[in-house]
């Protein structure tokens, strides 16, 4: 399994961006998946942004930015989103997707340890 994130970029705060990862070697449109999205600031630890399990079963966010960032997918593209809005400073991180063959509960779903494949990472930096 394969994953290349971007979108990324400079943006003003209260700005918009959206994110893609392409997936190879694994179908969003079948089979048993998590994937999910991931930011790490500098000095920080890798925080879970948001994640989507195989088949109609719902999402999940991290408490920071509830309300503001949707998770997506394009099955058809075998891409999956995350839209960002209302950007906040706190927001500035590099990006990461990440995916698992097996479909996670969504209580841990964040936590970046329970993910196999990880894409290369796409830099946000919100200017206040």
């Amino acid at each position: 399994v394969q994953l290349q994130a971007s979108g990324g970029g400079l943006v003003q705060a209260g700005g918009s961006l959206r994110l893609s990862c392409v997936v190879s070697g694994l179908a969003l449109a079948s089979g048993s998946y998590s994937v999910a999205w991931f930011r790490q600031a500098p000095g920080k630890e890798r925080e879970g942004v948001s994640c989507i399990r195989s088949g109609s079963s719902g999402s999940t966010y991290g408490d920071s930015v509830k309300g503001r960032f949707t998770i997506s997918r394009d099955n058809a593209k075998n891409t999956m989103y995350l839209q960002m809005n209302s950007l906040k400073p706190e927001d500035t991180a590099v990006y990461y997707c990440a995916a698992r063959l097996t479909r996670l509960l969504l209580s841990v779903c964040l936590g970046p340890s329970s993910y196999v494949y990880w894409g290369q990472g796409t830099l946000v930096t919100v200017s206040s």
